[in-house]
């Protein structure tokens, strides 16, 4: 399994908690920044992620910014992601099964290390269910125009 990961500042500690994480599992990650908790712009490292997984098949990516919403808007405006902003256990599950998220965000402010990684693990284990490649590829279409 390769990720790609990256946050603002607002998520950097949140980013380093996953990746010591991913790290103990032996989980091949790559991260795109930043790598302090100097002030940056979300939008640089939601579209350094979203081009990693659409153009270097990584398996999905992480995006984390102080909420996580301002991430997941911008990493979407990148062709082919499919950026779910998750919360618990039970979106991170569903945003695989039925959206094929490609891409989760998370609030580095709002989301506790331990809930996570309870998050991410959900989501990996989770498979795309393939009763939605309908809405799928029409959400595809609309990207198309």
């Amino acid at each position: 399994m390769r990720i790609a990961i990256g946050s603002d500042h607002g998520g950097y500690e949140l980013k380093e908690h996953i990746k010591s994480y991913l790290s103990s599992k032996d989980i091949e990650f790559t991260d795109y920044g930043t790598h302090s908790t100097a002030s940056v712009d979300y939008p640089d490292y939601a579209k350094k992620v979203g081009e990693a997984v659409t153009k270097d098949r990584f398996d999905f990516g992480i995006v984390i910014c102080g909420t996580g919403i301002g991430i997941s808007i911008a990493a979407n405006k990148v062709k082919g992601v499919r950026a779910a902003l998750v919360y618990d256990e039970n979106t991170a599950r569903l945003a695989k099964a039925h959206n094929h998220a490609n891409i989760i965000a998370l609030g580095g402010r709002t989301t506790p290390f331990d809930k996570a990684i309870s998050i991410l693990e959900s989501f990996m284990n989770e498979q795309e269910e393939e009763r939605h490649m309908n809405r799928i590829n029409k959400i595809k279409e609309i990207e198309g125009k």
